[in-house]
Formats: C-alpha cells, structure tokens, sequence
C-alpha cells in the first residue's frame, strides 16, 4: 500500500517545513479528535504564487496555486500538529481565490485543491467544499486553503 507521502511525491511534491506565522494566530489549534487548519497560501520553493484569476491569471494557473496551497496544508498536518496522514480525515476545505469580480470559476480552481488532497488521502480526504472570491489575500497570493480535519483514535 502506497503511503500518503509517496502519493504526494507522485505528484511532485516533497512535504516543506511549514512558514512560520506572519501575523498574530498559530497554525493549527486542536480540540479532542478535531483539528482546524490557518489558511495555507500558494507558496512554494520559488516563492509566493501571486496573481489575479480573471486578470493575470487563467484557471489552470490558478489550480496549480491551489495545488501548493494544499501541499503546506497537509505541511502542518504533519510538521505542526505532529499527525500521520493516515489517521486523518478531511471533513471541511474553504479554498479563497484572489479574483476579479466578473470571474465565477472559483469552483475550477478549487478542484486543484481537492484533487490533490482525494489523491493523496484517498476516500479520507473526499471533503465538503467552499470556493470563495477575494479581492486580494495574504502577500498577494493567488489561493489560501484553510479545513477542519478529524483524527483517528
């Protein structure tokens, strides 16, 4: 059986060490078997992915931003709150994606995320969903993913 972490290496991804806060919250709090998740901006190893969906950037673009997203969110599942992704369940996704007021993919855009998390996580990581559109977020990401997982045991 293919371990959560190889699954995410198959999509190219190495597990970062989580950024530390930029403002005044901490990662991730924990009451019982449940875990809530700060907002995980687009960053990678290059950096902040920023930009705007319906401006400077498409929805494909934009999905890649939410597929990074995801990856510092499972990040502080494992660095932060010492978890094994295979005792996790993903209850809850809100995905916020910078975008001009007329763009209405927000859904497309979030799939990034969740695609990469059900493909990590498999049927534990099938979530309920919100998109939402933002103005602007954080350092001028393009997408900040934030959830509720749930601990086996």
């Amino acid at each position: 059986m293919t371990s959560p972490i190889d699954k995410l290496r198959e999509y190219g991804y190495e597990l970062p060490m989580p950024k530390a806060p930029v403002a005044t919250y901490v990662p991730i709090t924990r009451t019982g078997n449940i875990v809530y998740v700060s907002g995980q901006i687009s960053s990678g190893e290059g950096g902040v992915m920023t930009g705007l969906l319906g401006d400077t950037m498409n929805v494909v673009q934009g999905g890649n931003a939410a597929e990074l997203a995801a990856v510092n969110f499972l990040s502080q599942l494992v660095h932060s709150a010492g978890l094994d992704l295979n005792k996790v369940r993903v209850l809850k996704l809100t995905v916020f994606v910078a975008s001009t007021p007329d763009f209405a993919e927000h859904h497309l855009v979030a799939n990034g995320c969740s695609n990469l998390i059900v493909g990590v996580l498999g049927e534990k990581g099938r979530h309920a969903r919100s998109a939402i559109g933002m103005a602007a977020l954080p350092l001028g990401a393009a997408v900040e993913v934030e959830g509720i997982v749930e601990v086996e045991g």
